[in-house]
């Protein structure tokens, strides 16, 4: 087992190719180590080369809106009236202080997505 550090896209095909052969490892043989190992060193060179970025707060009320079922409806309590709602979801007007509160409390959307600029 020998494990580098990925310094670019060559070393980085070659530790997926390295990952594949050994995905199936057991845990607790020098494989299962090596996949451990070669897995942190492949999501620390992912994180670094192809970061995530967050999404913009309408794409993730709309997100939310979709897992728990709701509807632009369900959103006036935490935003206002249906017109405000509307407003809001087809970016016209800003999220306030008081709805991202709101929407983080009762979508549980993090705050740092609420604030974005959109």
């Amino acid at each position: 087992m020998k494990i580098k550090p990925i310094r670019n896209e060559a070393d980085y095909r070659k530790a997926l190719e390295r990952l594949e052969v050994i995905f199936d490892a057991k845990r607790g043989t020098d494989e299962g180590d090596e996949l451990e190992i070669l897995a942190i060193v492949i999501d620390n060179y992912e994180n670094e080369n192809f970061p995530i970025g967050m999404p913009d707060p309408i794409s993730a009320i709309n997100f939310r809106m979709e897992q728990m079922g709701l509807k632009q409806k369900d959103l006036v309590e935490m935003i206002g009236f249906k017109s405000r709602v509307s407003e809001i979801m087809n970016k016209k007007r800003k999220l306030t202080l008081e709805m991202i509160r709101k929407l983080n409390a009762k979508l549980n959307i993090p705050t740092d997505v609420l604030i974005q600029d959109y």
